[in-house]
């Protein structure tokens, strides 16, 4: 069982990197949802294996494997059925629940402190706007999702810019991107190397946005100019302090943004035949780390029931 319990937990070294590459090959939409796809999907396998070798290391002790039926004489004599491996595997799954538990509360607790601080403005359908002379936008998650904006914000940009910026926060809302935003940061308490999946995931979500304001509006110019211009204003009169659930048109790499809008650069890059080898390679990344976990667990439990059914 040590090789496959092993390789989800190694497989995040390989695959992270490959899934960043892949990314920038993709539309923003699909990166998105690849990057947090792959995030959950390497968490939840890294931490079957972290239960596997805890589980393992458990019934090594007595009063546990009599409580099991089990007689550790007949456990195999692998290196993930022993002690020390089982506790560090425990003491690695109780830290990482408990930073996912602090990760959600503590979104949980910023999403409606924010909401109970907007619901003393008074809105217009989605839309609540701020007396605040700083400049800032943003999405604010809930039900229903609120687009907040302050005054400041509105004074900075023309009434063609103020349409893109309340349509790039609106689409935020509409693909519940501050969920997948959650997905990364909890695959990252799982295991520490999927962080590195949530600064693009961040990126590719504000360019997802971007490309919705340009179907609504209809003007690729007008949506890079309303970027700019905002996160220039942002920059110079800061508003109050932003939830951090919260997406904003302003966050990110907005130079970038602003070139993949006028098609300078920073949009999906390589040809179809790089796209298809680089998420082949993640794709081969993924699924052996599935596999190995179905194997690990399986050997697992046929060892179990070895040592439970011998006379």
């Amino acid at each position: 069982m040590i090789w496959a319990v092993w390789a989800p937990l190694l497989a995040p070294l390989a695959a992270v990197p490959v899934a960043r590459r892949l990314a920038g090959l993709l539309p923003p939409r699909a990166a998105a949802l690849l990057l947090a796809g792959c995030a959950a999907a390497l968490a939840a396998f890294s931490g079957v294996s972290l239960v596997l070798l805890t589980v393992a290391g458990l019934l090594k002790l007595p009063f546990v494997a009599e409580l099991g039926h089990v007689r550790t004489a007949l456990l195999p004599h692998d290196p993930a059925f022993g002690m020390p491996l089982g506790a560090a595997a425990a003491a690695l799954a109780l830290a990482g629940t408990a930073a996912a538990l602090r990760t959600l509360l503590g979104h949980g607790r910023q999403v409606l402190r924010a909401r109970a601080e907007v619901a003393r403005v008074a809105g217009a359908g989605d839309l609540t706007v701020l007396p605040d002379p700083g400049a800032d936008a943003y999405a604010l998650p809930g039900r229903p999702g609120r687009v907040v904006v302050t005054a400041g914000m509105l004074r900075s940009l023309d009434a063609e810019e103020r349409a893109a910026l309340l349509a790039h926060e609106r689409a935020h809302l509409a693909g519940r991107h501050h969920l997948l935003l959650l997905a990364a940061d909890l695959a990252g308490c799982v295991h520490p190397v999927l962080r590195a999946l949530r600064e693009p995931l961040a990126y590719q979500l504000e360019r997802w946005a971007d490309e919705a304001a340009v179907s609504a509006v209809g003007d690729r110019q007008v949506v890079a100019r309303a970027v700019g211009r905002a996160a220039l204003a942002a920059s110079a009169a800061p508003a109050g302090r932003r939830p951090a659930p919260a997406l904003s048109a302003v966050a990110g790499p907005v130079p970038r943004r602003v070139s993949a809008l006028l098609g300078a650069s920073g949009g999906p890059q390589g040809g179809v035949w790089a796209r298809h080898a680089v998420a082949l390679s993640l794709g081969v990344c993924v699924l052996l780390s599935g596999a190995a976990v179905v194997d690990a667990t399986g050997d697992l439990h046929a060892s179990v029931e070895t040592a439970q059914g011998a006379p």
